[in-house]
């Protein structure tokens, strides 16, 4: 039997695994993000592969671990998580009325006897958001929602009211594009439901 590990506290990737029952623990990753690349997609690709690597070399006989890092990009400014309120006020009335980017990087990590085999991937979803007044967005902030999450809206939060159109994987704009890591996982020969 193989031990699934994610390696990431989001309660939103947590919650997409349990969605489709899949057994898994949680370890989250607590390493330095360093990021050497430029591009958005290299970003999250190169963030993903150092969580996943990290929680990797912390167990004692690895599985299967799974890293992922989410991005958002307008106009090529990347938006991690705010810093304050006031990085949440600027982000949102940067989104607001206008189209954006967010790509999720994932990494499995898999171990097979003495090898660890690799997969790495990312995917990109665009969407485009309703025009939100001043009183709007400080409403919104005030929910304390948007404080941890990357660009400062949760998709599938207090924010839906302003996402006008999403095109692409719905659940990668909350964290984790579960259909995509599923089918890629099929392809290396691995069930992640039958685990």
């Amino acid at each position: 039997m193989k031990k699934i590990v994610l390696a990431s506290a989001s309660p939103r990737r947590k919650e997409i695994l349990e969605q489709i029952g899949i057994n898994f623990d949680i370890i989250p990753s607590t390493c330095d993000e360093v990021i050497t690349k430029d591009v958005p997609k290299d970003i999250v690709e190169e963030l993903a592969q150092q969580k996943a690597y990290e929680v990797f070399k912390k167990l004692d006989n690895p599985d299967i671990v799974i890293g992922a890092d989410t991005i958002v990009v307008l106009n090529d400014t990347i938006m991690g998580k705010p810093k304050d309120e006031k990085d949440a006020f600027d982000m949102l009335g940067k989104l607001q009325a206008n189209t954006h980017i967010v790509y999720t990087g994932v990494c499995v990590l898999i171990k097979e006897n003495n090898a660890i085999r690799k997969l790495v991937f990312s995917e990109a979803t665009k969407v485009s958001m309703y025009p939100m007044s001043k009183d709007q967005i400080l409403d919104y902030i005030a929910t304390k929602e948007p404080m941890d999450k990357a660009g400062a809206y949760a998709v599938q939060g207090k924010s839906a009211i302003y996402i006008k159109k999403i095109d692409g994987d719905y659940n990668n704009v909350v964290g984790l594009p579960i259909a995509r890591l599923y089918n890629e996982m099929l392809e290396f020969g691995i069930d992640l439901k039958t685990i």
